[in-house]
């Protein structure tokens, strides 16, 4: 049979216009833009959803990529299998996602090179994913059918966790583009549950929780007004620099040595730059760059410097003419009710939050159902066993099960559901246990529909639901911070000149935060309200001074006062959007600590012990100039502490073995730079772990803290017990003896963890800065502590 042709006349402009209106369309929504609920693409969606019905748990093997990539391509994704493994790679790298989702067995690529192919690696669900899919079979969101309506997939993932901030995305569709940073799990979802219970919460309030992104890589972001702009607007600019510390490669070269690098740049990268900057003569006093980064040590990207040049100055060009340091251009762009926005910080967290509160009634509606339904068959078999010869009669003479049912239906006066399920009931559940189990069970259903209507009927036991679900979520895969936020790079003598110089405070927390506070009397007893709560040396200086920072190594850095971040003393900002780490402002190495603070201006005594039982109080003749050395140190040994300390005052030491000792600091003829020190403490087996220097007549104002417990646990696990004692109920003693004991182990206690010697009241706080309450103060020297409810990391 012959056909016809059918030809058909149209405008090819109209034609154009539609058919590219179609591709944008698909671009938008189908493949480049996340949804803001759960921050995922459709592919990386689909990823996920299928390893989670193929039961690729953390707790099972892995599978092949390949395996993977197949499944979701036939059953939800009709693409090509490398856009799939593209996605898969992506949220298996540490290095692009704050919190990977898909756990990666192989070769996953690094920052210079990409991955092998599907049929090398092997993959599994990350613990992340499954708080992403978590609920998925409770009716907790929408689904919808496949490309070939064979499948049911998900609209959209429960996700417990707020993945679009915490992970960030990019993407560029037609006509727009998305690009976000990832940010730390724990401060947003600090400042999720802060909106939660405040609704009204500003975009101040907001950011005292979460201050600014946290890159997976760590490195600086430097200056935050782009990032307040991008918090307000959606869109904004910051800059970010690598990390890095001078330390001496040779016995008489300095190299500078790069441990964490701007987001998404790779080591070669840097590499090649830097060839180019020192080919056009832009970079000068570079010798040689080796490129360290392992897998097992991280990044370590070493730059050697000609002995005649300055190694700070050889810095600031690498920042200015390398990606080292690089910029982050935010535009939050994502998908909310199926429409492209660009959004602030509080309108992304509102879209989670509505999320999660609507995840949490649909589950709660579900689980309430299963409830009720089961109840009701839990009541119906209670009446069969109650009356379980007459329900057997009724079926014995009943001639099919139709009519057996409509007989216990009427007689036993059941529901169908009730009868049927007796119909099917097994003889080994007719037993008095069995009734017994069944009351039980029916009670504790009773309880459970109590409690699930009450979430129901009640928005605020609901929001507490979901603020409860998402602290137990920061508990389980929140980390701490490795971006470290700075309002503007260091201060030069120009930026300085803007810089009045008043009195001000510089303070150290136990967590190795510093700050300044510009105020020109002490800081109230509570000091600056930080997440650092713990406050363990303050100096008094002005803005335009220099102070000396102490480290473990022996040695004092000199540090301008205006380089550190000020803060006013109301400050009530959490985490570190009052302060900086002191290491990143000094560039030091990772191998010490700082110990101290000292005023150069007016530098006085310093009193300086280290682990081994040495005391050595150093002449204030320092040197104008970087980092030097003011003790000389035996091997394994290092300096635990540091204070000033005049003739008039005592010296304290305190050793693992709780073992206390005090003198006059007359008894410490001061030395110079290179003297070793003398003998403080007689030690035995045990180790010096604090230093206090306390004015002879003001003992009765200080105490000692101790904490003890076990050396066979790993640090920082147990909690321990804990002693506060006033000072002045230790007796002095003569230098270099063993002192007194200063606490009593308890069973399963054999040293002492932590100590210090300062003012009264002591605060402690935690890993996390968290405020550790403190026992009572015990007038016994050498009496038992008492058990402590966390684990102390700062005291002050």
């Amino acid at each position: 049979m012959a056909t016809t042709e059918q030809i058909v006349d149209i405008d090819v402009s109209q034609e154009m216009r539609t058919s590219f209106l179609e591709y944008s369309y698909s671009v938008i929504y189908a493949r480049a833009l996340p949804d803001a609920r759960d921050g995922l693409k459709p592919v990386q969606r689909r990823i996920l959803f299928q390893m989670d019905r193929m039961g690729l748990r953390p707790d099972r093997g892995h599978v092949k990529s390949s395996r993977v990539i197949g499944e979701v391509m036939g059953r939800l994704h009709p693409h090509g299998d490398s856009a799939i493994y593209d996605a898969m790679v992506r949220l298996s790298q540490p290095f692009t996602m704050r919190l990977p989702m898909v756990d990666g067995h192989g070769n996953f690529g690094s920052l210079d090179d990409g991955p092998a192919a599907a049929r090398y690696t092997e993959v599994r669900m990350a613990p992340a994913a499954l708080a992403m899919t978590a609920d998925l079979d409770e009716d907790v969101v929408d689904m919808v059918p496949n490309y070939d309506n064979t499948y049911m997939q998900p609209e959209v993932l429960p996700a417990a966790i707020p993945n679009l901030l915490v992970n960030g995305s990019s993407g560029i569709a037609v006509g727009m583009a998305t690009n976000m940073a990832p940010h730390n799990l724990g401060e947003v979802i600090a400042g999720a549950r802060f909106l939660l219970d405040h609704p009204a919460a500003t975009l101040d309030e907001l950011m005292r929780y979460i201050p600014g992104p946290d890159l997976p890589e760590g490195g600086k972001i430097v200056g935050l007004n782009g990032i307040r702009q991008a918090y307000e607007t959606g869109r904004g600019v910051f800059r970010t620099r690598a990390t890095a510390h001078i330390e001496n490669i040779t016995a008489r070269k300095k190299g500078i040595i790069f441990t964490e690098l701007p987001y998404l740049v790779g080591p070669e990268k840097v590499i090649d730059k830097i060839k180019d900057g020192v080919q056009s003569k832009k970079l000068q006093g570079i010798t040689g760059v080796q490129n360290l980064t392992d897998r097992k040590h991280g990044t370590r990207l070493v730059i050697e410097v000609k002995n005649s040049f300055n190694p700070e100055a050889v810095l600031a060009d690498l920042y200015k003419h390398t990606p080292l340091e690089d910029s982050f251009g935010i535009n939050n762009v994502a998908l909310v009710d199926g429409q492209p926005r660009t959004l602030g910080l509080k309108a992304l967290l509102e879209v989670f939050l509505d999320h999660r509160l609507t995840v949490t009634r649909r589950r709660t509606a579900f689980r309430l159902q299963k409830a009720k339904d089961r109840l009701h068959l839990v009541e119906g078999l209670l009446i069969a066993i109650l009356d379980i010869d007459e329900v057997i009669a009724v079926i014995r003479s009943s001639d099919d099960s139709a009519i057996a049912r409509d007989r216990l239906m009427k007689v036993f006066d059941l529901t169908e559901v009730q009868a049927d399920y007796i119909l099917e009931l097994r003889l080994r559940r007719l037993t008095k246990f069995s009734q017994i189990e069944l009351e039980q069970e029916k009670s504790e259903l009773e309880s459970q529909i109590e409690q699930l209507s009450e979430i129901l009927a009640s928005e605020a036991k609901l929001r507490s639901l979901v603020s409860a679900e998402l602290a137990q979520t920061a508990r389980e895969f929140a980390t701490a911070r490795r971006t470290v936020l700075l309002e503007s790079e260091a201060a030069t003598a120009a930026s300085a000149l803007k810089v009045e110089d008043d009195p001000c405070w510089v303070l150290l927390s136990g967590d190795g935060l510093i700050a300044r506070v510009v105020t020109p009397t002490e800081p109230s007893r509570s000091g600056p309200r930080q997440r650092h709560d713990a406050v363990v040396t303050k100096v008094a200086t002005t803005n335009l001074s220099a102070i000396g920072v102490i480290t473990s190594d022996g040695s004092v850095t000199r540090l301008n006062v205006v380089d550190i971040p000020a803060i006013p003393e109301t400050e009530q900002a959490p985490g570190l959007s009052g302060g900086a780490p002191v290491r990143e402002l000094l560039l030091a190495g990772k191998d010490s600590h700082v110990v101290g603070l000292v005023n150069l201006d007016e530098p006085p005594v310093l009193a300086l012990a280290t682990a081994q039982g040495k005391i050595k109080r150093v002449n204030p003749d320092y040197p104008d100039r970087g980092a030097i050395d003011l003790i000389k140190l035996a091997d394994g040994d290092e300096v635990i502490g540091a204070a000033p300390a005049s003739d008039n005052d005592e010296i304290v030491l305190v050793t693992s073995g709780a073992q206390l000792l005090r003198f006059p600091a007359a008894g410490v003829r001061p030395q110079g730079r290179a003297g070793q020190g003398i003998a403080g403490i007689r030690l035995g087996e045990a180790r010096v772990i604090a230093l206090g220097v306390v004015p002879a007549g003001d003992l009765a104002a200080h105490c000692v803290v101790t904490i003890a417990g076990s050396s066979g646990s790993l640090p920082g696990t147990v909690p321990g017990s804990a002693k506060v004692t006033p000072l002045d109920r230790y007796p002095a003693k003569g230098r270099g003896t063993g002192g007194v004991r200063t606490q009593r182990f308890l069973r399963g206690e054999d040293q002492l963890q932590m100590a210090w010697v300062g003012e009264l009241p002591p605060r402690a706080s935690d890993a996390h800065g968290k405020p550790v309450a403190l026992p009572d103060v015990d007038e016994r020297r050498d009496g038992s502590g008492t058990q402590l409810s966390s684990v102390v990391m700062a005291i002050g």
